[in-house]
C-alpha cells in the first residue's frame, strides 16, 4: 500500500514540475521577444540619428539626450528630435 502512494506522489510532484517548467519556458520565451524588440528599436534609432545627421539641413548634435531619446524612442524618438530642432527649440 505504501508503494502505491509513493508512486502516486512522484507522479504529482513530477507532473507539477513539468507544468511549471513549460510555463517558465513560455515566460522567458515572451520576455526574450520582447528584449529583442526593443534593441532592435534602439539600433534603428540610433542609426537614423546618424543619417538625419548626413543631411545638410538637419544637423542634431550628437549628446547624451538626443542619443537616449533615438536610443528609447527609436525611429519616433528621431522624427521628434528632427521636429524639435526645424522648430528651433535647440
Amino acid at each position: 500500500m505504501m508503494e502505491i502512494l509513493d508512486i502516486m506522489t512522484l507522479i504529482v510532484i513530477g507532473t507539477f514540475i513539468i507544468v511549471l517548467g513549460l510555463f517558465g519556458i513560455k515566460m522567458l520565451l515572451k520576455l526574450g521577444r520582447a528584449g529583442l524588440t526593443i534593441i532592435f528599436n534602439m539600433i534603428l534609432g540610433i542609426i537614423f540619428l546618424f543619417i538625419i545627421n548626413l543631411l545638410p539641413f538637419a544637423k542634431i548634435p550628437i549628446n547624451l539626450l538626443t542619443v537616449l531619446v533615438a536610443g528609447f524612442g527609436g525611429i519616433i524618438g528621431v522624427g521628434i528630435l528632427f521636429i524639435a530642432k526645424s522648430m528651433g527649440f535647440y
